[in-house]
């Protein structure tokens, strides 16, 4: 694979960044000689634009990010949305409905900032035992007062959006609900998160989609993944990786298997892999 793999997306939680949900400097050296080797290097995750910590948005190896799952791929440097595959209103209504119908923690997603209820927010342990997540949320949504206010104020399309659940139960009962609504994409990177994009998005079209854009074909697309939200990503690019403590069905469906996270499984990969001398 040396000297032929171009453009490298990388999932944030559980595959580049550590537990901690902290990117190593040994990480950050090998993502530096990768961009100096004319290979571009970029987030592709779940987490919205205002979801990539000041670490990452300062990272000089990093030029572009895949946001939303795909929803929209931006420009760090310049703040440019390179292009966006969208919820339309109609649905996120019925997504949100669903939603309300069970205790959970509910975020919509506009222009790359994650909006969520307020009260639903004072109570994240209801929803989240991690607390490195609980505060990765806490510092990267807007809290607001009334969510179905705002949604209905913006009244537009939205990047994603997302239900965090009380209980295993109640999430799979609304998976069956929103199974019904026609015209989207449902996944989840969290053990009792729902995330639903556009029909058909998910990141690896997205980083085909930039490579094309960058003059990168399928084959030369590397990407690693440890979630369910990877799946797609790891079957659409040329070369799909999958963490050791990535789920089961990422391993079989992944060309190869990388260290964990917290091993710097990417990082040992593509210095092992894909660097030239």
């Amino acid at each position: 694979m040396k000297g032929k793999v171009k453009l490298i997306g990388m999932d944030l939680d559980g595959t580049l960044l550590t537990t901690k949900k902290e990117m190593t400097p040994y990480t950050k050296a090998v993502l530096k000689r990768a961009a100096e080797q004319e290979i571009t290097v970029l987030p592709a995750t779940g987490r919205p634009l205002s979801g990539l910590t000041e670490e990452l948005l300062e990272f000089q190896g990093f030029r572009y990010a895949v946001t939303a799952n795909g929803g929209r791929v931006v420009d760090i440097r310049s703040g440019e949305t390179l292009f966006q595959d969208l919820v339309p209103v109609e649905t996120a209504r019925k997504v949100l409905e669903i939603l309300g119908h069970y205790d959970s923690l509910r975020e919509i997603y506009f222009d790359g900032t994650g909006y969520a209820q307020e009260d639903a927010l004072k109570e994240i342990g209801r929803y989240l035992e991690e607390p490195p997540v609980m505060e990765y949320i806490m510092k990267t949504r807007i809290a607001v007062p009334d969510l179905w206010e705002k949604f209905e104020e913006e009244n537009r399309e939205l990047d994603k959006v997302q239900g965090l659940f009380a209980s295993m139960e109640e999430r799979s009962l609304a998976l069956e609900e929103l199974k019904e609504v026609p015209g989207i994409e449902i996944t989840g990177a969290l053990r009792k998160n729902i995330e639903v994009n556009g029909a058909g998005v998910n990141k690896g079209r997205a980083l085909v989609r930039l490579g094309r854009r960058l003059g990168i074909s399928r084959e030369e697309i590397m990407a690693f993944g440890d979630g369910a939200n990877d799946l797609q990503m790891l079957k659409e690019v040329g070369i799909g990786v999958a963490m050791e403590n990535a789920k089961e069905e990422l391993k079989e469906a992944a060309d190869y298997i990388a260290g964990t996270n917290d091993e710097d499984g990417v990082a040992r990969f593509i210095e092992a892999y894909v660097l030239n001398e």
